[in-house]
């Protein structure tokens, strides 16, 4: 028995245990109310300041969570020491129970404390706006600046202001909109509240009022600021710069000059290029910060663009250009005085395709909206489409740095911006795109740079709170959400992007989110209907974004979205707004807008400004391409643009076409013809002052003209004058004075005056020149010469020169004897003579100068007293040969005129061409004509003799530079241009084919020729017997002028039309004469074959025979005698004829038209005359054939192959055998019989057999047969030409020994003989091996074998048994052949018997 004791516990202590359970959850939640209290009371306390709520997250919140989990871990642990249960169930169930209370007040706690702090972000935030909130207001305003010419200028504001303000920036009241202006000109930034604009390259234009407008919605404040831009003059009166620059005490560095000018370059896809400038000196290394530009954007050196200084020069070089590459390049160099720049326009054409016809290469590849798997790609279309439209693209990708390109998507031609899906978050990528048109795949093009797939909203979610002076403290939002739960649906389901080829769907992440990855799942309805079905997708969706590519156009749908993580899929979204394919507002659509207005004038020598406008709002690109030969296209996100690389008095025409992301639209309307020309401006200053001549109280001043004219003609100076002794300038001359030498009266005598002037021409007047020196007012007394003036260079080339200058106007006391010339290098102070002697004329030719040198040179005249005063030294000189430089060309003209043309295209519109004879002045005009066009002139010769010889020179002015050429005429030159000009003035008809005479079907004659292609004006007049024909019907003349051909067709050639024919020709100036004589012998042999040609047309008008008797003999010797006849009907009649009897034997087929006569034997008794008559009621025709003596009839020689050789024959029949000979010959030898030619005869054939024939048995042969009266000969040709391939197929294909086997063969004993030999036949032969003619037999030690036509005995062990001769015998039906071999076998230590015969 077994006694169970159950411990009951006293009611009292199970009532203890309940209130101390109660106990312990009211402090539980006591500890909750107070928590939430406490953060109640602070908010109250510390709202007003906001910083204490996130105090409050920080330090409050954990502690009361601490103290909630250590309350927690009491009260476990209390009901541990009291817990009594049965088994311990209760206790099990009790603490399960707990543990899920504590889990659940945990999560409610957390969530109510992440709502809480947030509500206290959000309201700090709030409050610290609602502060901040305010107008804007400037904090730094806008500064004024001074800037010279061509430097760049930034001007700087801060604003401070809450919302940040909407910014507008104004030149003179004038808003300013960067795409009016150059690129680069102006840029506009903000940078946290600080706003700049920079103006770039500033001109005298930039010189005005700036002001900056802000505006938020709480008010609008502006600043202002005056921009003045000064141009560089030179240092002020009484300052030595070059004192200056090399004075230690200043860091100014000398002034840096470029010694070339950027030219514009013509590059090409794929393929390097260089822009490249040269420096007069060396860059001091303090002013080596060169920067280089494109389209007012800096550059930078990269893997494809290397920038570099060295030896004077500086380049930018891009070692694989792309189109991206094409734009405005500026060099910028620092300057002591400013900044130099130059710049040049670098055009990028797209890389030949890899299939004609295909487009170029699309543009600006970028990657917009990065994505965890997807992205949205854009580009620009390609600028040369090559005339087919575009009709899609092909996107390719690049997974990291792999190299491996493969294509990922298509997209229509209608649009440039495209969604790529699929793609693996974490991963790198690069797109490059082809275009395609019906021709083709364009070349790919620039690759995007590497692209990292991650999720946008990451950093979204992660709040930070900045405490402690500094430090921040990091809050994720997952952190505060339950690691298991189902997520909520997606919400706010939008279409954020329609277009023509794809929708791209979007939504709002489920809130709250969870910790877990999202994916989502997409349905779709279409508008209407009420089922929903998947939108399938080939990767799981992990974006809050979709791109539908699939669906059909014209219809509406709806959309809405699950998500769904680890745990399980939410339920569906709300659906979407009703969604269609389509463009958005603002995205334009083709045809694109056609620019208009393309307005087009001078800029530069080699450039002109175009402008344009363009009705849309949205922005769009130009290409512009000119009308020249070939097309030359760039972009140019602007309306306006400079072409550059054009050339000098070319005319041109443009158009422009809109770009954008639809396409490229049609071509604008052309603009008006434009000349490329410098643009009329201002002339520079005038300088070189210098005193002529001087009297008492006046004196005569000479300057040199402007540099830079302005590109028109210079219609005058004004001058003034300023005594030293005074103050003030004084007006010299209220008129322009029209040259450049000018008196001044009115002078005191013993002053000193100095002069300055100005140039006019239509744009105004120009700058003003620098003081001249001063100059004494005394009157000039000495003997010698003054100076002479104007010295200048022209026609200067690589080493030559012409020296031209004015006599001086002060001539001393006698006359001018002479002049000295003096030459001085550039960086030397020494003057050399030029010449020994004295120069008589105003002009020197100067040559064997040394190329690239500068030179100046001086002019000093010379009389009886002795030497003058030196004129004022030349301008500089450079010794090259400029490219393109024109020449004087000469020639004749299309009306036999001799001329010399001269062509100057940089020429202004006011030049005039000046020429002289031997510089001696102008031509005589009685001799010449000048005939001047634009940019051309040209002196043409009235009658060219020998006075015309000597030089001839041209010069052109008003140029910024010398533009002059000469020309020796010699006495050769002359008499070949004299020549070649009585040609042109006295032209002859080209005659291609003299008189030709044919005989027509119908019995015509027709008399023709021809000539070269003659003009419709040209006049033909046809002559016979000194009467002028003209055209009938029995003369019928025909004259194509096209084909320069003449005809005359006389229907009844007679006796009448024997005699003369001329033919004169007439077409402008040129004429010709051609004769035609029809007398005597050539009159009648024509005549007769007219007449035989009529009868035989006539003739074939009935029946009539069109292949005459002739007869042939069979393999059976019998006779056959055909013909045929055409043109018969049933009624036609055909009938042969022997010895004028009608013979009924003859056969006529009335079918074929074929007549056959058989003679079975032909004996002495069928010889005599046959005829063959066909007749009918439309005429008779017959052929008649004589075989009279006709006694052997023989077949034509025929080849047989034999197995002894070949056999030729011919089948003979002869009536009387013992009268017939034959003989034989080959190559025209006679053949005679022997071993291996055998020849013979019977009654019915006569042969030639050729016994083993070889490779000289080919050739023609011969067989001769004679009758006594008659010889017959008959050939055969063994060549293998023609018909006879049968020779040569029994020549090759007969069983021959070709190779291998030796004469003698020397070998040990117990040694291996091997001997092999090639041989040849078709049938392929029998080969027998002999021994001492014997054969062999084949066993133990003999062994033969044979391997296609190698064939190999061999023999092991041989000993002296098998010594002796052995041959092998080949042979098949065509012949046979046997090769011999002498085979000898000596023992050991014997000497073989050959050696021994030898020595």
């Amino acid at each position: 028995m077994v006694t169970v004791s159950i411990l009951i516990p006293p009611l009292r202590s199970q009532e203890e245990q309940r209130e101390e359970r109660q106990r312990s959850l009211h402090m539980s939640s006591a500890t909750k109310r107070r928590t939430f209290r406490t953060s109640t009371e602070i908010e109250r306390t510390f709202g007003q300041l906001g910083l204490w709520a996130d105090w409050m997250e920080i330090f409050i919140i954990p502690r009361e969570a601490k103290l909630r989990s250590e309350a927690s871990a009491l009260e476990v642990e209390k009901r541990g020491e009291k817990r009594v249960g049965f088994g311990n169930d209760w206790e099990k169930i009790e603490i399960d129970i707990l543990n899920v209370c504590h889990l659940l007040r945990e999560r409610v706690d957390q969530k109510a404390l992440w709502r809480r702090t947030e509500e206290k972000i959000r309201e700090a935030k709030e409050f610290r706006e609602l502060c901040s909130s305010r107008g804007p207001y400037f904090w730094i305003p806008l500064r004024s600046h001074t800037v010279w010419e061509n430097e760049s200028v930034l001007l700087t504001c801060t604003v401070y202001a809450s919302p940040p303000p909407q910014v507008t920036w104004y030149k003179n009241d004038m808003r300013i909109d960067p795409r009016l202006f150059p690129a680069g000109k102006y840029r506009m930034k903000n940078q946290f509240g600080l706003y700049t604009l920079e103006i770039r390259r500033c001109t005298v234009e930039d010189s005005a009022t700036y002001t900056v407008m802000v505006k938020n919605a709480y008010g609008q404040a502006s600043s202002f600021a005056k921009v003045l831009v000064r141009t560089w003059s030179g240092p002020p009166p009484g300052i030595d710069l070059r004192v200056c620059v090399l004075s230690p005490g200043l860091l100014l560095g000398p002034d840096v000059e470029f010694e070339s000018v950027l030219q514009p370059v013509f590059a090409r896809e794929k393929e390097p290029f260089i822009l490249a400038c040269t420096f007069k000196q060396d860059v001091p290394d303090g002013q080596r910060s060169i920067q280089w530009f494109r389209d007012g954007m800096l550059l930078q050196e990269s893997k494809r663009r290397q920038l570099q200084y060295l030896d004077r020069q500086a380049s930018v070089k891009v070692f694989c250009a792309y189109k991206e590459d094409e734009g405005l390049y500026t060099i910028q160099v620092p300057s002591p005085f400013g900044s130099k720049e130059q710049s040049a326009y670098v055009f990028v054409r797209d890389a030949p395709a890899e299939k004609a016809g295909a487009p170029g290469s699309p543009l600006n590849v970028q990657c917009h909206d990065v994505n965890r798997d997807c992205l949205i790609l854009t580009w620009a279309p390609p600028s040369d489409t090559r005339g087919s439209p575009i009709i899609g693209y092909t996107i390719e990708r690049c997974q990291g740095d792999s190299g491996v390109w493969e294509t990922c998507h298509e997209a229509p031609g209608g649009t440039c911006r495209c969604p790529i899906r699929g793609l693996v978050e974490g991963q790198s990528y690069r797109f490059r795109v082809r275009a395609v048109n019906r021709a083709g795949t364009s070349l790919p093009s620039k690759a995007t740079e590497l692209v990292t797939m991650q999720d946008p909203r990451e950093a979204e979610r992660k709040t930070v709170i900045p405490f402690d002076l500094g430090r921040n403290i990091a809050v994720s939002k997952a952190d505060s959400e339950d690691s298991v739960i189902i997520p909520s649906p997606p919400t706010n389901v939008r279409a954020s992007e329609t277009r023509q080829a794809y929708v791209l769907l979007s939504w709002d992440e489920p809130s709250p989110r969870g910790k877990e990855d999202l994916t989502y799942l997409l349905e779709k309805s279409v508008v209407g209907s009420d089922a929903w079905e998947a939108v399938s997708s080939e990767t799981p969706v992990k974006s809050p974004r979709f791109a539908l590519l699939d669906l059909e156009k014209g219809k509406a749908y709806r959309f809405r979205v699950r998500a769904a993580n680890q745990y399980g899929l939410s339920d569906p979204s709300k659906p979407s707004e009703p969604i269609t394919l389509g463009d958005p507002p603002g995205i334009p659509s083709s045809p694109l807008s056609i620019p208009h207005l393309v307005i087009s004038f001078r800029a530069h020598k080699t450039s002109v400004s175009l402008k344009w406008t363009c009705d849309g709002d949205s922005e769009l690109l130009a290409t512009i391409y000119t009308l020249e030969s070939g097309t030359l296209t760039v972009t140019y996100s602007s309306y306006r643009f400079a072409v550059p690389g054009l050339k000098t008095g070319k005319e041109y025409m443009f158009c422009v076409r809109s770009v954008s992301e639809a396409g490229v639209g049609e071509s604008s309307a052309e603009s008006a013809p434009v000349t490329v020309k410098q643009a009329i401006a201002t002339p520079s200053a005038p300088y070189g002052f210098a005193l002529l001549a001087c009297g008492k109280n006046d004196m005569v001043i000479g300057w040199k003209p402007p540099k830079r004219r302005g590109g028109g003609k210079i219609l005058g100076y004004f001058l003034d004058q300023h005594d030293e002794s005074e103050p003030k300038w004084q007006s010299v001359n209220q008129q322009p004075v029209p040259t450049r030498v000018y008196k001044i009266t009115d002078l005191q005598e013993g002053h000193f005056y100095e002069f300055r002037a100005r140039a006019v021409n239509w744009a105004g007047v120009g700058e003003l020149s620098e003081p001249s020196d001063l100059f004494e007012c005394k009157e000039w007394t000495m003997a010698q010469p003054g100076p002479p003036y104007d010295v200048r260079a022209s026609e200067v080339r690589a080493s030559s020169l012409m020296l031209y200058w004015e006599a001086p106007l002060y001539q001393g006391a006698g006359l001018i004897t002479g002049y000295r010339v003096s030459v001085q290098e550039e960086g030397s102070e020494t003057w050399k003579p030029l010449v020994s002697d004295l120069v008589s004329a105003t002009h020197l030719r100067v040559s064997d100068l040394e190329p690239g040198k500068c030179y100046r040179f001086q002019v000093q005249a010379v009389n009886s007293a002795g030497i003058g005063q030196p004129s004022l030294p030349s301008d500089s000189v450079l010794m090259e040969d400029k490219p393109g430089k024109e020449e004087i060309k000469v020639g004749v003209d299309e009306e036999g005129s001799v001329f010399m043309a001269f062509e100057a295209p940089e020429a202004p519109d006011s030049s005039e061409f000046e020429w002289a004879k031997d510089y001696a002045g102008p031509p005589d005009p009685q001799r010449i004509t000048v005939k001047d066009d634009v940019c051309r002139s040209k002196l043409i010769l009235k009658e060219p003799s020998k006075e015309d010889l000597g030089i001839y020179s041209v010069t052109v002015t008003d140029a910024d530079e010398d533009i002059s050429a000469s020309h020796t005429l010699t006495e050769e030159e002359l008499d070949k241009l004299k020549k070649l000009s009585h040609e042109i003035k006295n032209p002859v008809i080209k005659l291609i084919s003299g008189w030709n005479i044919d005989i027509l079907d119908h019995g015509e004659v027709r008399l023709w020729l021809e000539v070269e292609k003659l003009s419709p004006a040209a006049e033909l007049h046809l002559i016979f017997n000194d009467k002028e024909l003209i055209s009938s019907p029995t003369h019928k003349i025909n004259f194509d002028r096209e084909k320069g051909l003449v005809e005359l067709i006389i229907q009844n050639f007679s006796d009448e039309d024997m005699g003369t024919y001329t033919a004169q020709l007439q077409d402008g100036k040129a004429k010709n004469q051609i004769t035609l004589a029809l007398v005597d012998d050539s009159f009648d042999k024509l005549l007769r074959a007219s007449a035989a040609k009529r009868r035989d047309w006539k003739r074939k008008q009935g029946p009539h025979f069109v292949e005459p008797l002739q007869w042939k003999v069979t393999e059976e010797c019998e006779v056959h005698l055909t013909c045929k006849v055409t043109n018969t009907k049933k009624e036609s009649r055909f009938q042969w004829f022997f010895q004028k009897k009608e013979n009924p034997k003859g056969q006529y087929d009335a079918q074929t038209g074929d007549g056959l006569l058989v003679i079975s034997e032909m004996s002495k008794k069928d010889e005599g005359t046959y005829k063959a008559v066909i007749s009918d009621d439309r005429g008779e025709d017959d052929t008649v054939l004589d075989l009279t003596g006709e006694a052997l009839l023989a077949t034509p020689l025929k080849i047989q192959g034999t197995e002894e050789g070949i056999r030729i024959f011919s089948k003979v029949k002869f009536f009387d055998v013992d009268y017939m000979k034959t003989s034989w010959y080959h190559k025209e030898k006679r053949l005679e019989s022997g071993d291996r030619l055998k020849s013979g005869s019977t009654l019915d054939e006569i042969w030639l057999h050729i016994l083993d024939p070889k490779d000289s048995d080919k050739g023609k042969y011969t067989l001769e047969i004679s009758t006594g009266k008659d010889i017959r000969k008959l050939t055969a040709d063994l060549s293998g030409q023609g018909e006879q391939n049968l020779s040569v197929c029994l020549f090759i294909d007969r069983a021959k020994v070709v190779k291998g086997l030796p004469d003698v063969a020397t070998i040990m004993e117990d040694k291996t003989l091997c001997l092999t030999c090639i041989i040849s036949g078709d049938p392929s032969p029998e080969i027998t091996w002999l021994k001492n003619d014997q054969p062999v037999a084949f066993h133990d030690r003999y062994r033969m074998e044979v391997k296609g036509t190698v064939v190999t005995i061999t023999i092991e062990r041989v000993c002296s048994e098998d010594s002796g001769r052995y041959g092998i015998f080949v042979k098949n039906k065509y012949g046979s052949e046997t090769g011999l071999v002498t085979v000898s076998v000596f023992k050991h230590g014997e000497e073989p018997k050959e050696l021994r015969k030898h020595k």
